[in-house]
């Protein structure tokens, strides 16, 4: 199974990589065999930052629905998460462009509803995925129950120390909808089963760096600290790594959200507890689909939920997780 298991790993960088690489020739090709009859759709992810694999598998979901629904896909993209500013920027310049459909991550809840609105009301159709807006105002919203795996970290998290031990919660982006529904449910459940003393909420703004330093902070500094909660794939390779550098594995157990290789490894070495996977691909895939639908006329469902897993180093090497963490990989 180890050998198997290596060989599928190295596939999959492999693979990633090349993919990677290929998307960023995936709009001008896509541009060169349209002629102006396929459905136009701009995808606004939260950022096309390429050493976030979350957002990477979700541009191939993207990639694959625009070949197989014969639709013209263009990318627009911050450089980071937590370039709020920036990405109501691109989106007044989507505005402009006028294609039929806009799908988009919200970098905030609220800040970039005012846009949003102006998409609606320029007569482009509106899709959301990952990350939501306040007030509902996309015609469908594709993405994970995020309450539910936030709440999924902890009870991981309530099997496994004292019902009194201090439990920190490292957060990504304070204001996106996905941090605040995944602190939400994660804070719900320690409240619920425990008399846990939480530090934080703490918040890395989706930086592997920030989340490192605060962890490593932490680590050194709350001899009582058990837990740490990490709500997204940035976050939890720094709060990892911060374990790794300090040896503390076997004292500090780590539970996070998303599956990026960094964290697979570190499943794998005892570093992570657990995971909880999103499924990114499918994500990207639906939108389109969902797109493509409302372009059409279609009634579509206004909450699609592409589903989670919790992935721990005992499941991990199940064929069917094997799918989950490495999609590319028949």
């Amino acid at each position: 199974m180890r050998k198997r298991w290596n060989g599928v790993k190295l596939i999959s960088l492999v693979l990633l990589g090349v993919l990677t690489i290929g998307w960023a020739g995936f709009s001008i090709v896509s541009h060169e065999l349209n002629s102006g009859k396929k459905k136009t759709i701009i995808f606004v992810p939260k950022t096309i930052d390429t050493t976030i694999e979350f957002w990477q598998v979700m541009r191939q979901g993207v990639a694959s629905a625009a070949k197989e629904f014969d639709a013209e896909v263009e990318v627009m993209g911050t450089r980071a998460e937590v370039d709020v500013d920036e990405q109501i920027a691109l989106l007044q310049e989507a505005i402009k462009k006028k294609p039929e459909a806009i799908i988009l991550a919200a970098t905030d809840y609220n800040r970039v509803v005012p846009v949003a609105k102006e998409i609606v009301a320029a007569g482009i159709k509106l899709i959301t995925v990952d990350s939501g807006l306040n007030g509902g105002i996309s015609t469908s919203f594709i993405g994970t129950d995020n309450t539910d795996a936030g709440r999924r970290t902890a009870e991981i998290l309530h099997t496994h120390v004292d019902s009194h031990a201090e439990i920190a919660v490292i957060n990504f982006v304070k204001e996106s909808a996905t941090a605040m529904e995944r602190e939400s449910g994660a804070l719900e459940i320690l409240r619920r089963y425990g008399n846990y003393t939480v530090l934080g909420p703490f918040y890395s703004n989706g930086s592997v760096q920030t989340a490192y330093d605060i962890a490593s902070s932490l680590l050194k500094t709350q001899p009582n600290l058990k837990a740490i909660i990490g709500l997204n794939e940035p976050t939890v390779f720094g709060i990892g790594k911060a374990i790794q550098d300090l040896k503390m594995k076997s004292q500090v157990f780590a539970v996070g959200i998303d599956s990026s290789m960094g964290e697979i490894r570190m499943l794998e070495d005892g570093v992570l507890l657990a995971t909880v996977i999103q499924k990114p691909f499918n994500m990207g895939y639906s939108a389109v689909k969902t797109a493509v639908e409302v372009i059409d006329g279609k009634r579509v469902s206004p909450r699609i939920d592409t589903g989670s897993k919790v992935i721990t180093k005992e499941n991990m090497y199940s064929n069917e997780n094997q799918k989950l963490l490495f999609p590319f990989v028949e």
